[in-house]
């Protein structure tokens, strides 16, 4: 922004807040401005875009303390200071600046030289923000200026099936070799991230520090999967305990196994569902699927053949595979 606009504009009326402001308040305020007035949410419009560039230069100047201290002297004395367009100063300029004038061997003698006396502070202070000139923002978005979040880390782990069921909390190394815990929430998936919010870098300028985000992989079970909330497990039975029906057991996740009626006739593929042994966590709990699976003996003695061809004899005569092959020929 130009020079003036340090009289003309008044940050804190831009912004909404009392000049006794306090830091924390005043991140507060200008991080939910931001986020009503950013171009990415506002695509196309221009007032929230002029609005979103007009709060960046608030804060810019604000969240400085050194830069906050100049602005609120230069308001106070140069209140109702303007400049001619034909470079005569009016409305006490050169009172208001003499005392800088002072420092350089006398008044400015040409106020087209209002930079050159704002330099001085940058003299002082070691540099101004943006370029080293008072009013050139830095950061944010499009050089809109504001505090640049900081960078997310990113950090991978593995985990046990279990884990990822039951939920644990886990300490994980950074790559500054410090650890830090990270809570597994119960029934995270595999290939989900878990966001640890500022935990990250912190800002370059002052502004909201990055995250922390854990990329899970979760290690298969040898005998369950998950389907949403639900444990799914594939349990074998005989031939005759599916013809006849049976009782049978079933294994759960960390606890008892439980007993499950098999209906008699029962074919390979069908799903026995057991209520609430699934998947618990705050949305809800799953169901344990258990997928009847007919198991072929592969080794028979000649007793066992002998009975199998005698009931083959008896069985119904029908053709398993006659809807199969209808439905084929269309």
């Amino acid at each position: 922004m130009a020079s003036q606009d340090w009289f003309d504009k008044d940050f804190y009326a831009v912004l909404g807040v009392d000049k006794s402001v306090t830091d924390a308040d005043l991140k507060k305020t200008y991080r939910k401005l931001a986020r009503k007035y950013h171009p990415d949410s506002n695509q196309g419009d221009t007032a929230a875009e002029a609005k979103f560039k007009e709060i960046s230069e608030a804060y810019s100047v604000l969240s400085d303390a050194e830069q906050r201290k100049e602005y609120d002297q230069i308001r106070a004395m140069g209140s109702g200071a303007r400049f001619t367009a034909g470079g005569q100063s009016a409305g006490g300029f050169e009172d208001v600046f003499s005392m800088f004038g002072q420092g350089r061997g006398g008044r400015a003698q040409n106020p087209q030289d209002f930079d050159d006396i704002f330099s001085m502070f940058n003299q002082q202070q070691g540099g101004g923000f943006g370029s080293g000139r008072f009013g050139q923002t830095s950061g944010g978005f499009r050089g809109f200026g504001g505090p640049t979040r900081g960078a997310d880390v990113t950090a991978r782990t593995t985990i046990d099936f279990i884990t990822a069921t039951k939920g644990e909390t886990i300490t994980l190394q950074g790559d500054d070799g410090k650890p830090f815990k990270v809570k597994i929430p119960a029934g995270v998936a595999d290939g989900q991230k878990i966001r640890l919010r500022g935990r990250g870098r912190p800002s370059p300028d002052g502004g909201e520090t990055g995250d922390i985000v854990v990329q899970i992989t979760v290690r298969p079970h040898p005998v369950f999967t998950r389907d949403g909330l639900n444990l799914r497990v594939t349990v074998p039975v005989t031939f005759t305990e599916a013809a006849l029906g049976a009782t049978i057991e079933v294994p759960t996740l960390g606890g008892d196994p439980v007993k499950l009626r098999v209906a008699p006739g029962t074919p390979s593929g069908r799903v026995l569902r057991v209520k609430g042994r699934g998947v618990e966590t705050a949305k809800g709990t799953g169901d344990l699927l258990a997928e009847v699976q007919v198991a072929v003996p592969s080794h028979l003695d000649d007793e066992a053949r002998a009975a199998l061809e005698k009931f083959h004899e008896l069985e119904p005569k029908e053709n398993p595979r006659a809807d199969l092959m209808a439905k084929a020929r269309g």
